[in-house]
């Protein structure tokens, strides 16, 4: 006997995020099996997809695109049990007679469930849009999981067409309304909020590079060889955790009748996404970890990033966070808004050879050396110049002392 199963979202899928339905894989009426994936989700941080809880047929979408998918709401529902018409279709014309029409499932293939090559499987989402548009699927990228086409690639991709080719709002001459997506909503909303919130100060030191980078040369191919990117932020981290030890009220939250000093340190590092925003995943506990570890890690959540493999959890937690912004060429950046409800945000800059004064045997002389500057910005409300320039001073002495 046929009956419904209700697809629902859980508390390990959003971890307090809130989500949007991108899309809908299957229509209803559509065949569905058990954990293949049949909605894309969009979060302010990341996408991620709801799988299939049975067998069945979609039987009712009960919330659409671009609306909110709460915890232990109903999405939908599946009619377990039941065989699409398409499906009975197919078994009609091929093993059945007249009146002699079976009412089982097919029997399940041993790849059934596993995500299609993204040149194969398009949404009805993605083939709606791909049919009013002019466009080839193959010359998108897609940052769905395994690298499908999602409808928010299609948008993003007519955004960069010209004017002709993209659905165009006119505000006024020549002008066009590109709709903001989930992440930059929430990304806008959050900068707003810590802006009203916290009141922010910065203030900035300059950093020699050279021994760190003596370091890294020695041993950046050996971990290499392993898979580990050895970057300039894995130090920026480690030090930052010296600095935080000699310092911890950086590492803190302001309450109305309190500063709550965390003993961990998790830390958050900006990357950025394109056009699409910026997402901070967090390396847990990072008080206990050396700097081959942390290049681990680092190397791990920024590839996750990049290929949109993030879940909610990798992005939560943080008590404080670096923002490199000079890997894009800036030299400083403020104020670095405070990625609430944190303390403190540090930001380092584009690394450039400069010439520098220093005295040698009594005497005052240029030398040239690798240079950038380095940034905290804190909120005036847990902490006051005397902790923000202590601890920039330890960073510093870090950094510049590495052995």
């Amino acid at each position: 006997m046929n009956q419904l199963t209700e697809i629902k979202l859980n508390a390990d899928q959003t971890e307090g995020t809130q989500a949007t339905v991108a899309q809908w894989l299957k229509q209803v009426g559509e065949q569905v099996v058990k954990d293949e994936p049949i909605i894309e989700l969009e979060t302010d941080k990341v996408m991620m997809e709801v799988i299939a809880p049975a067998d069945g047929v979609l039987h009712e979408i009960l919330v659409t695109e671009g609306e909110p998918a709460e915890e232990n709401k109903i999405l939908g529902t599946i009619q377990t049990g039941a065989v699409s018409k398409a499906a009975n279709e197919t078994n009609t014309e091929e093993t059945a007679t007249p009146n002699q029409v079976s009412t089982e499932l097919p029997r399940k293939d041993p790849t059934a469930g596993q995500p299609d090559p993204p040149s194969t499987f398009i949404s009805p989402a993605v083939r709606r849009l791909l049919q009013q548009h002019p466009l080839d699927i193959n010359q998108i990228s897609g940052t769905g999981k395994n690298n499908r086409v999602t409808t928010r690639d299609i948008k993003a991709h007519l955004a960069g067409k010209p004017a002709s080719a993209a659905p165009v709002t006119p505000i006024e001459a020549g002008s066009e309304l590109i709709p903001h997506t989930p992440m930059r909503q929430r990304i806008a909303e959050h900068m707003q909020m810590s802006v009203q919130t916290a009141p922010h100060v910065t203030s900035v030191f300059d950093l020699d590079l050279t021994a760190i980078i003596r370091h890294r040369k020695a041993h950046k191919e050996t971990l290499a060889a392993r898979g580990i990117k050895l970057t300039f932020t894995a130090y920026f981290m480690a030090a930052a955790v010296q600095a935080i030890k000699h310092q911890p009220k950086v590492n803190s939250r302001f309450h109305e009748h309190g500063l709550e000093v965390f003993k961990h340190v998790n830390m958050g590092f900006g990357t950025a996404l394109g056009d699409d925003g910026l997402i901070v995943p967090v390396i847990k506990q990072c008080q206990n970890l050396h700097l081959e570890q942390i290049a681990e890690q680092l190397t791990e959540l920024t590839d996750k990033a990049r290929n949109n493999r993030l879940t909610p959890k990798d992005t939560q937690g943080g008590t404080f966070t670096i923002s490199n912004h000079g890997v894009s060429g800036s030299l400083v950046a403020t104020p670095i808004i405070i990625n609430q409800p944190q303390s403190a945000i540090l930001g380092l800059g584009k690394m450039e050879k400069r010439v520098v004064v220093e005295e040698h045997n009594g005497q005052d002389m240029m030398v040239i050396k690798p240079m950038c500057f380095v940034s905290l910005t804190i909120d005036h409300r847990s902490l006051d110049a005397y902790q923000t320039n202590d601890f920039l001073s330890h960073f510093k002495q870090v950094i510049e002392n590495w052995t």
